[in-house]
C-alpha cells in the first residue's frame, strides 16, 4: 500500500464513523485513571523540560485528550486527517485550536514544538513508515522536547470491518514496546519511560496498552 493509499483509507474510515466513534469514546479518558496519570506525567515533563513552543496532539480525533492536556496547563493544539473528527473536536472544545493535516508531513518549522503526543494515532502507520514518522516527530521538536507514543501491545493487527454498520474497514496495528523503543532511539530520541498496563476487561480492551515517553536531547552547553 502506498503512503497515499493508507492515508486515504484512514481519512475515509474516520470521516465515515466520526459521530458514532465520538458518541462511544468521547468520555473514554474519564474511565482510565492510569492513562490520565501517564498524560499528567508527560505534561509535567514538558513543562519542566525547558523547551519552547506548543504541544501538538497528532491524530487528535474528537479532541478529548487535547482538552485534557490543556486542562493541565499545556499550550496545546490538535491535528487530524479527518475533517469530520475535527468538526466534533471544534464543537466539543471551542476554546482550542484544531487543524487538518498529516503527521507524516507536518507544516511546522524545525524545533517548533515543546511536546508531541501520538496517542494511539501511529497505529494506522505501516511499520516500514515508522522510521520516517519518528524522524518527523524529532524534526519538529525543540531540543529538550518530549514525545509520548501510546499503542496496543501485540504482534497481529486488529481489523475493524463495517463498524457501527458503516461500509468501511481499517487495520489497527499492534506493536511491541521494545521494537518501538529501538525505532525511537534510531530516530535520535532518548527513552525516558516505558509503561505497559494490563487490559481493562470492563472497557473491552483485548490486549495490554503501552505508552513510551522519549526526549529529544537538549543542545550541549557551550
Amino acid at each position: 500500500m502506498t503512503e497515499a493509499d493508507f492515508l486515504t483509507a484512514t481519512r475515509t474510515f474516520y470521516d465515515t464513523v466520526a459521530e458514532d466513534y465520538a458518541a462511544r469514546f468521547l468520555d473514554a479518558l474519564a474511565k482510565r485513571p492510569l492513562d490520565r496519570a501517564v498524560l499528567a506525567g508527560f505534561a509535567e515533563l514538558v513543562t519542566a523540560g525547558g523547551a519552547d513552543g506548543e504541544v501538538a496532539d497528532l491524530g487528535c480525533g474528537p479532541g478529548e485528550v487535547t482538552a485534557y492536556l490543556a486542562s493541565l496547563g499545556l499550550p496545546v493544539f490538535g491535528l487530524d486527517l479527518s475533517e469530520s473528527m475535527l468538526a466534533i473536536a471544534r464543537r466539543e472544545h471551542p476554546g482550542l485550536r484544531f487543524q487538518q493535516g498529516s503527521m507524516l508531513e507536518l507544516e511546522l518549522a524545525d524545533g517548533a514544538l515543546a511536546g508531541v503526543l501520538s496517542w494511539y494515532s501511529s497505529i494506522h502507520t505501516p511499520v516500514d513508515r515508522l522510521p520516517g514518522l519518528f524522524a518527523e516527530f524529532h524534526r519538529v521538536l525543540a531540543p529538550g522536547g518530549h514525545l509520548l507514543v501510546a499503542f496496543q501491545v501485540g504482534d497481529e493487527p486488529r481489523y475493524h470491518d463495517r463498524p457501527f454498520g458503516h461500509q468501511v474497514s481499517l487495520g489497527f496495528q499492534r506493536r511491541r514496546p521494545e521494537a518501538v523503543a529501538e525505532l525511537l532511539s534510531a530516530a535520535g530520541f532518548a527513552l525516558v519511560s516505558r509503561t505497559v498496563r494490563e487490559p481493562d476487561d470492563t472497557l473491552g480492551e483485548p490486549t495490554p496498552q503501552a505508552a513510551l515517553i522519549a526526549r529529544k536531547p537538549p543542545r550541549a552547553a557551550g
